[in-house]
This record gives C-alpha cells, structure tokens and sequence, in this order.
C-alpha cells in the first residue's frame, strides 16, 4: 500500500459522506454536486470549506443547502496552526473523503498523513508533467500535443501522489492560454465525479505506489479526448 491506507468502502445504504475544500469559483464542486444525485451508492456532501470568505464555491454550497466553514489562513501564524485549526473543522463532519477542488494551499505533511489514502485532488496537467502553476502555457511553450487533467491521491509531495484517472485534450496549432484551459476544464467536470464513484465503490487500491481499479491497471484510468 505504500504507506496511503485502503480506500474505504462504501455501500448504497450508506452513502459516502465526503467534505469539499475549494478557494475559489468551484466549477469542480458544481460538477460534484450535480453528479450527486446520478452516482451509486450516493455521495452526501457534509460541508464546503474554503480558506477565501469570498470564494464563489461558497454561494454554489449555499444554493444547494449544503453547509458553508471558512477557515482563514490569513488568521493563523504559520500553516502549521491553519492546518490543525483546518483538520478540526473537517474531523467534525467526519467525512470517508476529503475532495480538494481548487483549494489554492500547500498542506502541511502532518495533515496529509492525517487522511492518507482518502485525500483527493485534481491538478490541470498530465501528471508527472507540470506540477505547480501555469501548466497549460507551459504545454503550450513546450509544443506539448497534448495536455490534460489528473485525479491523485495526495502525498506530501506537492502534486506528486499516485493517478487515479487522467483526460488526454489535444493541444491545437491555434490555442491559447485560455482556449485550451477552457477545453481541460470540461473534461475536470467528468473525471473528478468519476473517480470519487470509484472510490465511494470500493474499487480504488493502491499498490507500490500506483492506484489500481478493481484490483488492475484499467484503460478507464486514462480518458482521451479526440477534437477533429
């Protein structure tokens, strides 16, 4: 298992109760939360948490009955205090699954540790390739003939833990910046419910370091989008 523990196991009875941290608009939480009446067994959302009192993603939850924490980081000394004050504010709605979704912060590892093998995240490039930010110029200026998105399981190392699901988006001759993040963004909304259905199932394990789906490596693991 490579240190992450066993993806819990869900049951239709039982929906998985999931929190969602986000900083900003929350484009993937809308995805999430309407994907929650299509997927089986059912996802309970028990709470939004942003660090940003002005985050959009927070009116999203609201519209949706779905209850709303801010936890400022500009309220706290260093990260080390914001993340114990952040893990205490997810631990009482005692989620199966933490979901990052666009939450902007570098988390500290004690907390990583703290949900491993039930923190998920999303990051806008095919991982190992662009960690960080501005990955779709930086595939563009490489001449990249592809970019994509990646659902992982997240590890100390920044964008570093193992793929769950990855979409392939062509990189056209005439894109910019903005055009193809735009195309990679619409493919975010379809794996990310995805790959928490996976999970809520049951049919995540992580083995050496590489997550397996129903117990192999799995061509559904790897989306390719074809824009001829």
């Amino acid at each position: 298992m490579s240190g992450l523990s066993e993806p819990s196991v869900q049951t239709a009875n039982h929906p998985l109760p999931i929190v969602v941290l986000i900083s900003g608009s929350g484009s993937n939480l809308q995805a999430i939360i309407d994907s929650t009446t299509k997927l089986e067994p059912a996802i309970d959302i028990r709470a939004v948490i942003s660090n940003n009192p002005q985050a959009y993603g927070l009116q999203r939850a609201t519209r949706n009955n779905i209850p709303c924490k801010v936890v400022d980081h500009r309220h706290y000394p260093d990260r080390k205090a914001y993340d114990a004050a952040l893990q205490a504010v997810i631990d009482s709605y005692q989620p199966g699954l933490v979901v990052l979704a666009g939450f902007m912060r570098i988390l500290t590892t004690d907390f990583v540790n703290q949900y491993a093998g039930r923190l998920m995240n999303i990051h806008p490039s095919l991982l190992p390739l662009y960690p960080g930010l501005n990955t779709h110029q930086r595939a563009i200026d490489n001449g990249d003939t592809e970019a994509g998105a990646t659902v992982h399981f997240v590890t100390p190392e920044v964008d570093g833990g193992p793929v769950i699901i990855q979409a392939h988006v062509p990189v056209l001759d005439t894109d910019s910046c903005e055009d193809l993040s735009s195309r990679v963004l619409e493919q975010e909304h379809q794996i990310y419910p995805r790959a928490i259905q996976w999970f809520s199932q049951g049919r995540l394990t992580i083995d050496n370091g590489k997550v397996l789906l129903d117990g192999k490596s799995s061509p559904q693991q790897q989306v390719f989008i074809d824009e001829n």
